[in-house]
């Protein structure tokens, strides 16, 4: 951009460096990131009610499109093609040295710890609250009563329903201290939200811990059920931005003498956004085919989105200053705009790495939290900026009676009252929906949330390109510094050429006249620059 001044050189420092950064963590050679893995190490068991457990994850599944069926480790990726399964794959529970010598060394099984799968519709059934009971294990009472057996987790089994609560069951064996579970394939015959508890009733075995892994897979491949239609989504949407850059190219080309610089940074915007939505789709799909997320690409997804978000609201504030249109530069503000571009693409990246890497196994909770506010103020200072300067460019065309210009930027402010409009009903849905379905039970809709973003993102790019388009009037476009101020005049002068005769006349008169038709003009600049 021509509006990098002096004083933004510390900034461009910084974000060179940042970019190093980044560049050097891509090249760090397959580094593998749980996904529809959900990996166990040495995690404690939680005590609630007469219970320990622990939340082993949840995912939505939907039901297998083959009958059931053993489905071994060593089987083939095209033989696993319509099956939906959790498997349990080196799941090892560890109890306590002095819990297993209190254990009689002649009983064959001392612990029992067992693996619930539940859908969410049927979390009712787990524990006794329809024995009116608050107790999750069973009590003798309750065993005496023959409503359950003693030592095991209560569990209302429904014949007629044979993809209710399933329980998988492992033994400790006299005093050894650790107890290995069967490797085994769990089928899912039945859509829906599926939660997966390890839970014992024993005191005895508190502390005990647990580690290795289960995989969950869909018929259609291991991504999770809520995020298979964006692979989908991102799959259609380079495509809009193939069909947008083509148009725009095609006019870029027919107009290329009376193309000015502001139609480059539209490009640029084209670009990053085809190749963010690619990088998504390719990453999506690697993790449907794998099972994993190779954090190469998704590191590199992430920055696409990051570095696209960052230019695409520095093009939005730099447009509603008028920068290409009503002043050359943008003077001594240069260096603000640049610090607020890399303060926002370090917050955004960092969001996006905790929202992505950790968003199948419960990794992102407290840290999305903490990184999403500043996230969200940045935003907020972008918009006030960007309506502030609006409103001084309005102001400023008024003035200037430009009313080619005054009807742009009209349908310009128009638009982006829209898009802010929209954002806000959109939060405020966003939050409705997180409030009123706590246990994800809206799997199938969760797609939507994200996709919106991307959509109102590219609707507000399109609406850029209608009103900017290259075309053979390109004076509706270039800045000028007065009404009766020759455009050949303010292009000399910009570029800082000398101008001898009745040329330098006409400049030295302009330059002496009132400044109030020249705010956003080139003396303005000069004194910002010189202000730097």
């Amino acid at each position: 951009m021509t509006m990098v001044d002096h004083g933004g050189t510390t900034s461009l420092h910084c974000y060179h460096h940042f970019i190093s950064f980044i560049l050097c963590l891509t090249s760090i050679s397959i580094t593998h990131v749980a996904a529809s893995i959900h990996d166990y190490q040495n995690e404690t068991f939680i005590h609630r009610a007469n219970s320990f457990f622990i939340h082993g994850g949840s995912e939505g599944l939907y039901a297998s499109k083959l009958p059931s069926s053993n489905v071994s480790l060593a089987s083939e990726d095209k033989f696993l093609n319509g099956k939906s399964f959790i498997r349990f794959e080196s799941i090892t529970f560890r109890r306590t040295k002095e819990s297993a010598e209190k254990t009689n060394p002649m009983q064959q099984k001392t612990g029992l710890v067992e693996a619930i799968i539940v859908k969410v519709r049927d979390r009712s059934n787990i524990g006794g609250a329809y024995l009116n009971s608050d107790a999750i294990c069973c009590t003798p009472e309750l065993a005496k009563a023959g409503s359950c057996k003693l030592g095991e987790v209560i569990i209302r089994e429904n014949p007629d329903d044979p993809s209710g609560p399933r329980r998988l069951q492992t033994f400790f064996e006299g005093q050894n201290e650790e107890a290995t579970m069967v490797i085994q394939t769990v089928d899912i015959t039945s859509t829906g939200m599926y939660y997966l508890y390890f839970m014992f009733c024993d005191p005895q075995l508190k502390d005990t811990v647990i580690s290795g892994r289960t995989v969950w897979r869909n018929p259609d491949g291991y991504l999770p059920g809520k995020m298979m239609p964006l692979m989908t989504f991102y799959g259609l949407m380079p495509l809009a931005y193939l069909f947008l850059g083509m148009v725009w190219f095609l006019r870029f080309v027919q107009y290329w003498k009376d193309v000015i610089q502001l139609h480059y940074h539209i490009t640029a915007v084209i670009g990053l956004g085809m190749c963010e939505m690619a990088l998504w789709y390719f990453e999506y799909a690697n993790f449907n085919s794998t099972g994993s997320r190779p954090m190469g690409i998704t590191l590199w997804a992430v920055t696409f989105t990051a570095v696209k978000k960052t230019v695409s609201r520095l093009l939005l504030l730099v447009v509603s200053m008028g920068y290409g249109i009503v002043r050359p530069t943008l003077g001594g503000i240069t260096s603000r705009v640049l610090l607020l571009g890399v303060v926002y693409f370090v917050a955004s990246e960092a969001l996006e790495l905790v929202e992505h890497l950790g968003n199948i196994n419960d990794f992102s909770g407290k840290a999305r939290l903490f990184l999403v506010l500043p996230v969200a103020l940045l935003d907020a200072c972008f918009i006030l900026w960007i309506f502030s300067s609006l409103s001084k460019t309005l102001e400023k065309l008024q003035i200037r009676k430009s009313t080619a210009k005054l009807e742009l930027y009209r349908k310009f402010t128009n638009s982006l009252a829209v898009t802010v409009l929209l954002s806000v009903i959109w939060i405020g849905y966003e939050l409705y929906f997180n409030a009123s379905d706590p246990l994800s039970e809206l799997w199938r809709r969760a797609w939507i949330i994200p996709a919106f973003w991307t959509l109102l993102s590219y609707a507000l790019l399109l609406v850029i390109c209608l009103l900017w388009s290259p075309s053979h009037n390109p004076t509706r476009y270039a800045y000028e510094t007065g009404d009766d101020f020759d455009e050949e005049v303010v292009r000399l002068a910009g570029s800082g050429i000398k101008v001898s005769g009745d040329m330098s006349i006409l400049l030295e008169r302009k330059a002496s006249g009132p400044t109030e038709h020249h705010v956003f003009g080139l003396g303005e600049e000069r004194e910002e620059d010189k202000r730097e």
